[in-house]
C-alpha cells in the first residue's frame, strides 16, 4: 500500500544502491505495507493520546490538525501546547467554516486564539463565499434540505479538499472516537483514506468521560451549547441535544439515516457523482473527436 509515490526507475539506480534522506532519489511521501499498518495500530493502542502524539512528530510530515472545536478536538489541542517533547510540535489546524455555524462556536474559535496564541488556524469557507448570503446566492437557500449531498459537498468535502491540496497536507490529526458511536465503532487510531491521506486518532479509545475529565482538570475552553444538552456541535440547521440515554453523535442529523458529513467517508456520493458527470463529459468530448477525424478523413 503505498501512497502519493512518485518513484521511477531511473531513481532507483542510485550508485549506492540506497536512498537517504539527503539522497535526490524520488520516493514515495508515506509508505505503509497493510500488515504494517497493522502492526503500527495494534502498538499505539496501547498508548496514551501523548504518547501517540510523539509518534505521529516522529513518522509523520507534513502533519496537521483539523477540527471543529469539538470537545475531543480541543483536548487535542490543549495536548499539543503542553506536549514536552524534543521535537518542538508545530502543528497547524483547519478549521472548516461552513458558514452555518452556531454562534457559540465562532466564539469559542476567538477563545481559543486568545488560550493558544501560538496555535495557527487556517479557516476555509465554501468556494467564492465569504458569508451566508454568498452561500445563498451561489448555491440556494436551505440547500441541506433540498439537496444534502451536494450541500456536504460544497460545504466540507470541497473545502477540505481545498484546503489539504493547498497546504500539501500528508496527515491529519482528527477528533474522532470509538464511543461516538455510529460508523466509528471499529476506528482505528492510524486510518489510510482513498486518497492516500493519513488520518491519525489519537483520541480513538477513549471514552466520553475520559475527554470530559481531561476537558475539565485543564480548564480548556468549551462551546457554551454544552451546557443546554448538546454534546457534538455542528451546523445549527442539523445538530440538536441529546440526552444521557442516546449516543454522543445522536443530535447530528437526527431522525436521518446519516452520521456523517462526507468528510470522512471514502467518497461523498455527490464527489462521486462529479467524477461521473466529468467521465461522461470526457467520452463525449473523444466520441467527438473521433467522429470529426472519420468525417475528415473520409473520400
Amino acid at each position: 500500500m503505498a501512497f502519493r509515490s512518485r518513484s521511477n526507475s531511473s531513481d532507483r539506480e542510485a550508485e549506492s544502491g540506497y536512498a537517504s534522506g539527503s539522497s535526490t532519489a524520488s520516493l514515495p511521501d508515506i509508505y505503509f505495507t497493510r500488515p504494517h499498518l497493522k502492526f503500527v495500530n495494534a502498538q499505539l493502542a496501547k498508548l496514551e493520546p501523548v504518547d501517540v502524539l510523539r509518534w505521529c512528530l516522529t513518522s509523520l510530515p507534513q502533519l496537521w490538525q483539523t477540527s471543529a472545536f469539538g470537545l475531543t478536538g480541543l483536548a487535542i489541542m490543549d495536548m499539543i501546547s503542553k506536549l514536552d517533547y524534543a521535537i518542538k510540535p508545530n502543528i497547524e489546524l483547519i478549521f472548516l467554516d461552513t458558514l452555518y455555524h452556531f454562534p457559540q462556536t465562532l466564539d469559542l474559535v476567538e477563545r481559543v486564539k486568545e488560550r493558544y496564541p501560538s496555535l495557527k488556524i487556517h479557516t476555509y469557507k465554501p468556494e467564492g463565499c465569504e458569508n451566508t448570503a454568498d452561500f445563498e446566492q451561489n448555491f440556494g437557500e436551505r440547500l441541506w434540505e433540498s439537496n444534502e449531498d451536494r450541500y456536504d459537498y460544497v460545504a466540507k468535502v470541497e473545502p477540505a479538499q481545498r484546503a489539504y491540496r493547498e497546504l500539501d497536507v500528508k496527515a491529519v490529526l482528527t477528533g474522532r472516537r470509538k464511543s461516538q458511536g455510529g460508523k466509528r465503532g471499529d476506528l482505528d487510531i492510524i486510518e489510510i483514506d482513498d486518497q492516500g491521506l493519513i488520518k491519525v486518532n489519537p483520541l480513538a479509545n477513549w471514552s466520553f468521560k475520559q475527554v470530559q475529565a481531561y476537558i475539565k482538570e485543564n480548564d480548556v475552553p468549551t462551546n457554551d451549547l454544552l451546557d443546554q444538552g448538546y454534546r457534538s456541535v455542528g451546523d445549527w440547521h442539523s445538530t440538536q441535544p441529546v440526552t444521557d440515554s442516546e449516543d454522543e453523535r445522536a443530535g447530528r442529523w437526527k431522525g436521518r439515516n446519516k452520521s456523517e458529513c462526507g468528510i470522512h467517508n471514502k467518497k461523498s456520493r455527490y464527489a462521486m457523482f462529479l467524477q461521473e458527470q466529468e467521465e461522461k463529459r470526457q467520452q463525449e468530448l473523444s466520441d467527438a473527436i473521433h467522429q470529426g477525424l472519420k468525417i475528415e478523413a473520409a473520400p
